[in-house]
């Protein structure tokens, strides 16, 4: 492994301790950490723009948690370029790295981008918190002990988020963007309270608020009325957010190691990737509801056409059509897709069928066959809103 020139210039200046190892200095795990960060982001990207393709061309209606998980998003990138530029600084190299070999304003730099990225980080779950919390206010239309409970849910994580961000603004006296370390030099002194006891407040407090996200969905789940064969299928959809308190279980992992091991900056770089798939498995978690629409639609036309295949040879194998097969076609042609307001709008096809007699009917009009078959012809339309529906028989 080559030796970077940072670290021979440094080493040149003798501003590395004799004895210490070169080699040492030049591990990085900085590779994986940007490439984890970039899978996440972009992953969380394309189930964004499908969420937002569902929203405003099927279902034709933005929501309040769709422009909440915008803003949210918006937020999410300008995390992952913070996040990519300190790991690029050095940040998630070895301690004996920061402080032998980076320059004291790049660390200065560090420290400022840090605060920085991690107010980003904790608005940015306040923000995917309260869009979760107003896509479960839609689904619960009808409970109003749910709109409480939801209401409540909502005004404990403003609750949460307000001590979130002053820890992160006054962790120092005065206030200042910088975190020094115990060998940093500052002009000014600083009376701080320590990184890890601020982040690990922070991760345990986030860690609370996811739990308190998972615990809405299951209380939406067991009031439907509805099968546990369909209450087990909701909760593979609603409950992603389990994968999220496991992510920010690991956080708090790290963020201990970060702050009472030896070697703490070593483990920053796993901790940036896990502060993003927080973000990202949030958002990624209550989007997936959302895609209903679309895959619901790829289904329908799937089926539409594997019965119109079957169809069309059951057509050529018989010499006449047999009683219902149209109808069985054109009765497959029903859309469906999520509500506007929670709950579900059909538009069902016409569709025929041809009933042959069981005796013979006789006509009354001069000229026409003694037997002949009824034909029936059946639209149904039922609107949302205004319940309108015209059935026309036609024999």
């Amino acid at each position: 492994m080559g030796i970077p020139d940072d670290i021979l210039l440094a080493d040149a200046a003798g501003r590395i301790p004799s004895g210490m190892s070169l080699e040492y200095l030049a591990e990085s795990r900085d590779r994986p950490a940007i490439v984890g960060i970039i899978f996440l982001v972009c992953f969380t990207g394309l189930i964004m723009i499908v969420r937002l393709y569902a929203r405003i061309w099927l279902v034709k209606k933005l929501g309040l948690d769709d422009v909440l998980a915008i803003l949210t998003m918006m937020i999410y990138i300008t995390f992952v370029v913070l996040s990519l530029v300190l790991i690029d600084l050095g940040s998630g190299r070895h301690m004996d790295y920061i402080q032998y070999v980076l320059s004291m304003p790049t660390v200065r730099q560090t420290e400022v981008l840090d605060f920085v990225a991690h107010v980003l980080y904790t608005t940015a779950l306040f923000f995917c918190r309260l869009s979760g919390l107003a896509f479960y206010h839609r689904l619960a239309a009808r409970s109003s002990k749910l709109h409480l409970a939801i209401k409540i849910a909502a005004g404990f994580l403003f609750a949460a988020y307000l001590p979130q961000l002053f820890l992160l603004i006054f962790h120092c006296r005065p206030v200042t963007g910088l975190w020094p370390y115990p060998w940093q030099e500052e002009p000014i002194s600083y009376n701080c309270l320590t990184w890890g006891l601020v982040y690990s407040v922070n991760s345990g407090v986030s860690l609370t608020c996811d739990v308190l996200m998972f615990i809405i969905p299951t209380i939406l789940i067991k009031e439907l009325h509805v099968s546990m064969k369909r209450k087990a299928q909701l909760s593979l959809v609603m409950f992603p957010g389990v994968l999220v308190i496991v992510i920010s279980a690991v956080r708090v992992y790290f963020v201990a190691v970060g702050q009472w091991a030896d070697d703490g900056s070593w483990a920053y770089d796993p901790m940036m990737v896990i502060e993003n798939a927080e973000i990202a498995g949030t958002l990624i978690a209550l989007s997936v509801p959302a895609l209903k629409p679309v895959f619901g639609n790829i289904f329908t036309h799937l089926t539409e056409y594997t019965l119109s295949t079957r169809n069309r040879s059951n057509m050529k194998s018989q010499s006449k059509p047999t009683s219902g097969i149209k109808s069985r076609a054109r009765d497959s042609k029903r859309l469906l897709s999520w509500s506007k307001h929670g709950y579900e709008d059909y538009e069902m096809m016409s569709s025929e069928t041809n009933i042959p007699p069981s005796g013979p009917v006789q006509s009354t009009e001069p000229g026409s066959p003694g037997n002949k078959s009824i034909g029936v012809t059946t639209e149904v339309s039922i609107f949302h809103g205004q319940q309108e529906a015209d059935q026309r028989h036609i024999v």
